[in-house]
């Protein structure tokens, strides 16, 4: 098969071949190969690749893009699986901080907004830490 047979948009089975810090190389059959980028392995946030795949593996990628002059096909294994319920999902569920900060729905909002709000929540945490400093 050549690498203009495969169309965007199309899931197809492959092994994956090669695993670096910034993606995963996945074999699509014995002559072409497509790379999933570290971003486009899961839903969360994924910091060290080889916790999440490794060489050998069968994978399920859909086809992102595909430049058939330099022969190159852009791979995604997150577009394949449904995605979470509720949190972002390109943040990783707020894995990194507190959950009740995070878990408030507040839609769009500009960052003018956003500003407000974060100036707030500082000034109460800073007059809490002003009243724990003072007992």
């Amino acid at each position: 098969m050549s690498v203009a047979e495969y169309e965007v948009g199309n899931i197809v089975e492959g092994k994956v071949t090669g695993v670096k810090p910034f993606g995963a190389f996945v074999a699509l059959d014995d002559k072409n190969q497509g790379l999933v980028h570290i971003s486009e392995v899961a839903h969360g946030y994924v910091k060290d690749i080889n916790d999440v795949l490794s060489v050998g593996e069968e994978v399920k990628v859909k086809v992102k893009s595909v430049d058939a002059e330099s022969g190159k096909i852009s791979l995604s294994i997150r577009a394949t699986q449904p995605a979470p319920e509720g949190g972002d999902s390109r943040r990783g569920g707020g894995s990194r901080g507190p959950k009740k900060q995070e878990s408030k729905n507040q839609g769009f909002n500009t960052l003018e907004d956003k500003l407000k709000d974060w100036l707030k929540e500082s000034n109460e945490i800073h007059a809490d830490l002003n009243k724990r400093a003072r007992k």
